[in-house]
């Protein structure tokens, strides 16, 4: 699914099977922009205050989005006959509908020689802009469209391109610390075997790297003493890690077997100090094999009270292993939970993607896709915390969203001030 998607994902950059929006005027005159989606120079008439001109017969508006110093608000300035027409002489009102259909109503109020709007025209700038001015009676309106950071595709090519999209709701996010060790023999599933009276090792019935039964015989001896011979067996089920037993020698009360049960294995992990204060006995451990890519979970058992050489504490989990797929020796890596944050709304950082200055999601709603300007809280695991341009309950693309900026760097949608 992968290749399709990508070899897919080719053919939507070099067609055109989605529709992105650029900045329109009334007219349909586009915004010529560069290849950061930027404003280069603008096709539409501009005034000597670097806003928008419309006209009908002699009466001229000039409107820009002003945000030196202060939150982004429109401004406007009105002549008549090539004169300046003052600001209370007219009444004038914008109608900002964004994607979804949520309008913005903004009215105008002199100040000094112009009008200034009284709301916050708040991130994406991307709407359908209706302008409705009255002076003496008469009344002018205009309409155009003002998208940035927005795109259309088509139900069945964002399925074809394995799109995914999830709803932006509360989470409770795990805090964790990443942490490296190895995987270690369970010692306390290790028996070392010695006979119980010294003698000659008559027979030896298992290999180093044989699995043993609770109760299967290892090897027998002949009693220095007795001369009678007696069994050693194997006192749980495990795996023949040590064999210091050979036909013919003695036992002189060496250990001659060591068996382990890798039914069970530990995670050794190395802690350093910044860390070590949040780690607590019973904390929830997630770890992941380098080598094979194998992962599991437990909990911290133990802490050790002895720093080691480079100052790091050794932090024990025991993990089962019941289908051998944790070989003690190997490095891994792990994810240990250190705590808890219930987040009112997040997303998946999955979907994240920079725009601009930004790191925005884009939202779905049915077949449009549009940036949210983010202001993000904590990062953790898949989560990031949203604290600000993004309303709960949106849906928005959470797999595959360098697709969806692919097609609106392509398009040059841009930013209309």
């Amino acid at each position: 699914m992968k290749t399709m998607a990508k070899n897919l994902t080719l053919i939507f950059l070099s067609t055109t099977l989605f529709t992105a929006c650029g900045g329109t005027s009334s007219d349909h005159d586009h915004e010529s922009t560069d290849a950061h989606g930027d404003v280069a120079e603008a096709e539409y008439e501009k005034g000597p205050n670097r806003g928008r001109l419309f006209k009908e017969g002699d009466f001229v508006l000039e409107l820009a989005i002003f945000e030196t110093g202060v939150p982004p608000e429109y401004r406007a300035w009105i002549t008549k006959d090539g004169k300046a027409v003052s600001p209370d002489k007219v009444n004038l009102n914008i109608k900002l509908t964004r994607l979804g259909g949520t309008i913005d109503d903004i009215n105008f109020a002199p100040t000094g020689e112009l009008l200034r709007g009284d709301m916050v025209i708040y991130e994406p700038h991307s709407f359908v802009v209706t302008i409705n001015a009255t002076h003496n009676g008469a009344t002018h309106t205009w309409e155009y469209d003002n998208f940035e950071g927005r795109t259309k595709i088509e139900t069945a090519v964002a399925e074809a391109l394995d799109i995914k999209t999830s709803i932006a709701s509360s989470v409770v996010m795990q805090k964790t610390i990443n942490v490296y060790g190895q995987i270690a023999a369970n010692n306390e599933k290790l028996r070392k075997i010695t006979a119980r009276f010294d003698g000659v090792i008559k027979s030896v019935s298992v290999s180093q790297g044989d699995q043993v039964r609770k109760g299967q015989k290892l090897a027998t001896v002949e009693s220095n003493e007795s001369l009678q011979r007696f069994t050693i067996t194997s006192p749980i089920n495990g795996v023949v890690s040590q064999r210091e037993a050979n036909i013919g020698e003695q036992t002189d009360g060496r250990q001659l077997f060591t068996i382990i049960d890798t039914r069970s294995v530990w995670a050794e992990l190395s802690v350093f100090p910044t860390d070590l204060a949040h780690v607590k006995i019973g904390a929830p451990v997630t770890i992941t094999d380098t080598t094979s890519g194998q992962s599991a979970s437990g909990k911290v058992s133990q802490i050790d009270v002895m720093a080691q050489s480079n100052q790091s504490v050794n932090v024990r989990v025991v993990l089962d292993n019941k289908k051998s797929q944790l070989r003690p020796g190997r490095h891994i890596s792990a994810k240990i939970t250190v705590g808890e944050h219930t987040a009112a709304l997040a997303v998946k950082r999955t979907g994240l993607q920079p725009f601009r200055d930004f790191t925005v999601v884009y939202a779905q709603i049915g077949e449009e896709y549009e940036v949210r300007m983010l202001d993000l809280g904590l990062q953790a695991g898949e989560w990031a915390e949203v604290l600000g341009g993004l309303e709960p309950g949106t849906r928005y693309v959470s797999e595959n969203s360098y697709v969806i900026k692919a097609d609106i760097e392509k398009s040059g949608a841009s930013h209309d001030h």
